[in-house]
């Protein structure tokens, strides 16, 4: 049970989202911008960092559901997500997806843990500017998400649940439905949690 009475009988972040529709309808749509909008990094990379991020601030849900899309995108039955986990340096990745997980691994400690020669080091595999902007910004918004999820102590979903967020997230992305149709959607989800 989360730390707050929210009304929303869904698990983790889900249930945060439709609490306030103003700032999930904001979080929705900045996941969606930056795991499925304009970018030299495929969708599959852009999970991929996501969840080697929330794996690295160990917030379950965050890791498992992104990995669960990431798994769909690459449709590799985990293995570049599993290969990541156990050491980026011996994953199933291009050179280059190393070098910016990397990045994105440091950003998880702290954005001044990110070096001149890290940057060089990702330009060096053929890494662009953009896409290094890119990976940047999502292991920042992650370890933001990471932390509200894990702040406001929300359920974790079910293990088998995860298989199917991933092809939702994977194909439908996170948008956000209009807010007018939010308390809707809130009895409709609380109803269908009862069942």
């Amino acid at each position: 049970m989360t730390y707050i009475k929210t009304g929303v009988n869904q698990p983790c972040i889900v249930e945060l989202l439709f609490y306030k529709g103003s700032t999930g309808k904001a979080l929705s749509n900045l996941a969606h911008t930056l795991l499925h909008g304009p970018s030299t990094l495929s969708s599959a990379e852009r999970e991929l960092i996501a969840s080697y991020v929330s794996h690295l601030n160990n917030c379950t849900y965050c890791h498992c559901s992104h990995a669960a899309a990431a798994n769909v995108h690459f449709n590799d039955q985990g293995t570049a997500v599993r290969g990541v986990v156990e050491n980026v340096e011996t994953a199933p990745v291009s050179e280059k997806m190393k070098a910016l997980l990397r990045i994105a691994g440091k950003v998880q400690q702290s954005g001044k843990a990110v070096l001149p020669e890290h940057i060089a080091q990702a330009k060096a595999q053929g890494a662009s500017d953009e896409e290094i902007h890119d990976t940047v910004l999502i292991a920042a918004a992650f370890c933001m998400y990471n932390r509200y999820v894990d702040g406001l102590g929300t359920n974790l979903a079910a293990e088998e649940a995860y298989p199917e967020m991933g092809i939702r997230l994977a194909r439908k992305g996170y948008k956000y439905p209009p807010l007018f149709l939010r308390k809707a959607i809130v009895w409709m989800m609380n109803k269908k949690a009862k069942n």
